[in-house]
């Protein structure tokens, strides 16, 4: 199964706006989350269609991948199939340390769940179960003496346990994140060494207020003062979240006669490796906003 799945990995590198274009709270532009549980996501569909924009290598593969064009439609679907990429480290403001990457139980046991099915048991988090008011981290860096050696995030104050095996579990994130060439060795420790895990219930807490709400207007061009209507709330992911999703290879047949550079001319492995090329090439743009800097990330495939 490993060989038709692979994880993405995205790496905020300013804030992220993938929105609903619709609101029925206080935000006017809040980004997409899931219906059930709250947990913020980046779409599949806006994961395909930033790929698919970038430059082609090889036209052939690049159809099979993702299909012909809208003309064309009816001859095959596209062979890659990219599922909603969804928060898994939230980066929380912490009294000590700067900020932490927050996960949860739930969010890491759906992380554990996909890892097993791209074959990287390594990166299969351990079941770290904290109590609502309590953290697990993975040393000492987010903690305050002076506290008795809690962690403050936001207004929220936590006792802590050291966890060894959530150290382990955040050095393998950090090599599928960064890479494991010395060039990003200080990327990795700051990493690792921030890594917490929260009660979902506080988890829940902090999706619902640590995100970050940017408040904009339209100025009248001679008057400099705000256009009757023109003044409007936008919600982000903040800069340094980590969000995860499945990337599935199916080839598909197209109907005979072959056409040149058919989807079934490709195996999963060749399909895949393509996707990764794409994604790997470099910092790629997600979701709107983009003339303000919003939606610059890195994105990378691991399998």
């Amino acid at each position: 199964m490993s060989e038709s799945i692979k994880l993405l990995l995205i790496h905020a590198l300013s804030p992220v706006h993938c929105g609903t274009g619709q609101s029925v709270g206080g935000i006017d532009l809040p980004i997409a989350r899931e219906k059930p549980t709250g947990i913020p996501l980046i779409p599949g569909s806006t994961l395909k269609g930033v790929l698919r924009a970038a430059q082609s290598t090889d036209a052939g593969l690049h159809k099979a991948v993702f299909g012909p064009d809208p003309d064309n439609a009816s001859e095959h679907a596209g062979s890659v199939q990219l599922a909603d990429a969804t928060l898994l480290f939230l980066p929380v403001r912490s009294a000590r340390g700067t900020f932490a990457w927050v996960t949860s139980p739930y969010m890491l046991r759906r992380f554990g769940r996909d890892a097993r099915e791209a074959g990287r048991v390594d990166l299969v988090p351990p079941a770290i179960k904290p109590d609502e008011g309590k953290a697990a981290v993975t040393g000492g860096v987010l903690r305050l003496d002076d506290l008795g050696g809690k962690v403050v995030f936001e207004d929220y104050d936590l006792e802590v346990t050291v966890q060894k095996e959530l150290e382990r579990f955040a050095e393998a994130m950090a090599k599928a994140l960064w890479g494991a060439d010395d060039g990003a060795a200080e990327e990795r420790s700051h990493f690792v060494a921030r890594v917490c895990v929260v009660h979902d219930d506080v988890m829940a807490l902090f999706l619902q207020t640590c995100l970050e709400i940017t408040t904009r207007v339209r100025l009248d061009a001679e008057r400099k003062t705000v256009v009757k209507g023109a003044l409007w709330t936008e919600e982000a992911l903040p800069v340094e979240t980590i969000l995860a999703g499945l990337v599935l290879a199916t080839p598909v047949k197209q109907p005979k006669p072959l056409r040149e550079g058919g989807a079934d001319r490709h195996g999963p492995r060749e399909l895949l490796g393509y996707v990764q090329g794409l994604a790997g090439g470099g910092v790629v743009q997600l979701g709107g906003k983009a003339t303000v800097g919003r939606g610059l990330c890195r994105m990378t495939m691991v399998g």
